[in-house]
């Protein structure tokens, strides 16, 4: 008998490990043989711990699985009240089309003969016959842009970072993942983190580095622990060594450390401060060094692009939103957790089909889309294609493809207010605009908040600063939460307008 309980971050925080226990004393209470696997998640977060029992009918679901569950899975399944059916069959599992999280939660995460087995080293396979410009051609014929929040064409970077000059270069992988509702870093990193080695050792043949580091923040115990012992596995096949080798570094949890150049700093054991710009990182970064920064997800969409061809790759999603997106759906929502789908469905068909819309089942006021910095999108804007520039053309941004769902009880006056709060506490202090413009802006929400109707333009001409004068993301993309709940929802600042007559 082989049953499947996630080892995700957070099936465990449901649960997952004390039911996994729970299975192995039941099945030696009852003289059973049983494998219990430590799988990834599904990304169906509602239904975890989600167990996955095989039988001949192939892996049938049980979930949200409890402690006094578990005896049911060792008699007759088909009447187990949690029972779901074969996973795979199970509607948010179907609407998906799954390239770069096609292993997660398939395959144990540690197991490089079951990696292989599904498809795993092709990529790597077929990059090792090819020279680094046909590398490097592959990956910007497919379209592949930074799934991290910039969405800068990946194989750009990689042709700069290439063609760079320099004896010494390295590849680094940016996990800090610090953004609210994202979780597809952790996610991979704990379900198939050889995806995302495979995916850094191609980086390295079309860039010609020989050296990678992997920086995760401390936040994600399990996603280190897979992680190390991954790489360990991969060092003892042969996958790493001379020619490219990796190791795994843990970050402080400052949540400028995303941004990449605080990252690098970070990296060399300094301050995590944004450094100016130019010289770029693909130039000058890691220890002075040409460097390429990528994001999890932009690494680990590489070995697919690699097995399957550009073009296969590209014909999925709109304009120029290529491949695949894992939606990352927070909030309040009925079904919550990853989908990775092809860009191009609207934010209504996100929200309303496949999150099911809010869980109090009142009625939606408001998505924020990419993390606490992205915009808030009122139900108007709902025909909106999940796309970059669509987003953009919306005063937004993908950013890394988190949604957050609010319903109609939400203050967004408050919800301004804390993303502005938010700046000013994570500020590295490197920018005036940043350090000091978020520091008055909660000030002048604070006065707007109380009645004060003079302070709105203050307001508006301090975010329009912010926005053009920030070194990094942080202070730049800080308006954009604020002054999107101001336009949109201009009844939550009712008081001051009670107050100005």
């Amino acid at each position: 008998m082989k049953i499947y309980v996630p080892l995700d971050s957070a099936a465990v925080a449901l649960g997952a490990d004390d039911v996994a226990a729970a299975i192995t004393a039941e099945a030696a209470r009852r003289g059973l043989t049983v494998e219990v696997v430590r799988n990834g998640s599904r990304g169906m977060v509602w239904l975890e711990p989600l167990v996955e029992v095989v039988t001949d009918a192939g892996r049938t679901g049980f979930g949200p699985l409890t402690l006094t569950d578990v005896p049911g899975l060792f008699g007759d399944l088909a009447s187990h009240p949690k029972a779901l059916g074969p996973v795979e069959d199970l509607p948010w599992m179907k609407g998906q089309t799954r390239l770069t999280f096609a292993r997660v939660g398939v395959i144990d995460p540690l197991s490089l003969a079951e990696y292989e087995a599904q498809g795993g080293l092709v990529g790597l396979r077929r990059a090792q016959a090819m020279d680094k410009a046909a590398i490097v051609a592959e990956v910007t014929e497919s379209g592949l842009r930074g799934r991290g929040g910039a969405g800068f064409p990946t194989g750009i970077k990689w042709k700069t970072v290439s063609e760079a000059p320099g004896a010494q270069k390295y590849i680094v992988c940016n996990a800090d993942e610090g953004d609210s509702a994202t979780f597809a870093d952790r996610m991979l990193m704990e379900g198939d983190p050889f995806t995302l080695i495979e995916g850094m050792a191609i980086a390295g043949l079309a860039c010609g580095a020989n050296k990678g580091f992997v920086y995760i923040r401390s936040e994600y115990p399990v996603a280190i622990r897979v992680m190390e012992a991954a790489v360990e596995l991969a060092r003892e096949a042969g996958l790493l060594g001379p020619t490219f080798d990796m190791e795994i570094r843990v970050g402080a949890g400052a949540y400028v450390c995303g941004e990449e150049t605080s990252l690098l700093n970070s990296l060399e054991g300094k301050r995590g401060v944004v450094r100016a710009k130019p010289p770029l990182p693909a130039l000058e970064g890691f220890m002075g060094k040409p460097t390429v920064v990528n994001n999890v997800i932009s690494l680990a969409s590489v070995p697919v692009i690699m097995a399957k061809g550009a073009a296969h790759y590209k014909d999925f999603g709109l304009g120029r939103s290529r491949g695949t997106i894992p939606l990352q759906i927070a909030g309040n929502v009925r079904f919550g957790g990853l989908y990775e789908c092809a860009f191009g469905l609207t934010l209504g068909q996100i929200v309303d089909d496949i999150a099911g819309g809010t869980a109090t089942g009142r009625p939606v006021k408001a998505v924020q889309v990419g993390g606490p910095l992205g915009a808030y999108h009122p139900r108007s804007e709902f025909n909106t294609p999940f796309g970059y520039e669509e987003f953009a053309g919306q005063g937004g941004l993908i950013g890394h493809a988190g949604l957050t769902v609010f319903d109609d009880t939400a203050d967004m006056l408050k919800q301004a207010r804390f993303a502005m709060e938010f700046c000013a506490i994570e500020s590295c202090g490197k920018c005036t605009p940043c350090r000091i413009g978020a520091v008055r802006g909660t000030e002048t929400i604070d006065r707007i908040a109380k009645g004060d109707a003079d302070a709105i333009p203050l307001l508006t001409d301090l975010c329009n600063t912010m926005k053009s004068g920030s070194l990094c993301a942080l202070g730049g993309f800080t308006p954009y939460p604020v002054m999107s709940a101001l336009t949109h929802f201009p009844d939550d600042f009712a008081p001051m307008k009670e107050a100005a007559e």
